[in-house]
């Protein structure tokens, strides 16, 4: 019977698309010459790489579904080699590793390979490839934020955040009209084409959707950046996707900010959680770094709450702009000299 259960086991995860075998996942790194950080999981069952989006809803039901058909590997030791030094981490339960170093010379800048191996036993050949980024001599840099920022989630309801989930895929959600064309902007604001500024997506969602947000981005031509993503999540606890406590988010932005301390930043966010607060907070804190806050008006209760943040944050001579249309936003940055007039 054991056996027979294994092979239905096998054939059910066959058709998922989900394999059994660990694999190393390396996300996008960040880093200058103080310090570096790279960000992992090892994963004994994850989701095999989408091929094809189709548009029906059983299809697109299934491939959410399996991004959070994980297992994680803990206690797995991983290594990698950065300029002829070896490195060495292991995966907490999990099964999330972290390298932090300094380069023994002082890296170029732009995008970095890395590949980030299985140190141990049986699985030593087993690795993951991923880039780290070391942001060019910029005078900008920016931190965004996700869900109802530039990718229409409905944050703040359920019933309709669950039907997109479920409904749609990387490729067929949608951004907001005219927010790629400010973000691509922002890209290139008081730089050129080869010395791009740096983008820093810090969000609630879950590593789990790291794939499929890099898909979208590659669907609709956002800048490229580096991903500060919340805990993963288990299959049974897919409806709280994107709920993660927000406490954590900013944390990464504050370590974000403290990695380049001689970067002046511009934030941007919705008012469908907590964007408004978490960026009032860093603000305070970090008055003298902040040109201005970004902040798009979705959620239909939210306009008074997000008022007074914004009061709060001008009272520390930073700009905010409260927008709806991303056209508006774009006016802004035009009007500060954020980006030039087209």
């Amino acid at each position: 019977m054991n056996g027979r259960n294994t092979k239905i086991k096998e054939w059910l995860f066959n058709k998922l698309y989900i394999t059994r075998k660990p694999v190393v996942r390396v996300y996008n790194g960040y880093g200058d010459e103080d310090a570096l950080l790279v960000y992992g999981h090892v994963l004994r069952q994850s989701p095999l790489p989408k091929k094809k989006f189709k548009k029906n809803f059983w299809s697109n039901s299934m491939s959410l579904l399996r991004l959070f058909m994980t297992e994680p590997f803990k206690g797995v030791q991983v290594k990698m080699q950065w300029d002829g030094e070896l490195l060495q981490s292991q995966t907490d339960a999990d099964g999330f590793f972290k390298f932090e170093w300094k380069s023994p010379q002082i890296p170029k800048p732009g995008w970095h390979e890395i590949k980030v191996e299985i140190a141990e036993g049986k699985h030593n050949e087993i690795f993951g490839q991923g880039k780290v980024l070391v942001p060019y001599s910029t005078q900008y840099a920016f931190i965004s934020d996700i869900d109802d920022t530039f990718l229409i989630s409905h944050s703040s309801n359920l019933r309709k955040r669950l039907y997109v989930l479920f409904t749609k895929n990387a490729r067929t959600r949608r951004p907001f009209e005219g927010v790629v064309r400010h973000y691509q902007l922002l890209a290139h604001a008081n730089t050129t084409p080869e010395n791009p500024n740096p983008f820093f997506y810090v969000s609630s969602s879950e590593w789990n959707l790291y794939h499929y947000i890099l898909e979208f981005k590659r669907s609709y031509g956002l800048p490229e950046g580096v991903y500060l993503l919340s805990q993963m999540k288990r299959w049974y606890e897919l409806a709280k996707t994107g709920q993660t406590k927000h406490s954590g988010k900013f944390v990464r932005i504050v370590r974000v900010l403290k990695e380049f301390p001689h970067q002046k930043f511009i934030l941007l966010g919705d008012d469908t959680q907590q964007d408004p607060e978490i960026y009032s907070k860093i603000v305070e804190g970090f008055k003298d770094r902040i040109l201005c806050v970004y902040l798009r008006h979705v959620g239909k209760h939210k306009k008074p709450e997000t008022e007074h943040y914004a009061q709060q944050i001008r009272s520390l001579g930073v700009e905010v702009c409260y927008f709806k249309k991303s056209e508006e936003a774009i006016a802004h940055s035009q009007k500060i000299g954020l980006i030039e007039k087209i």
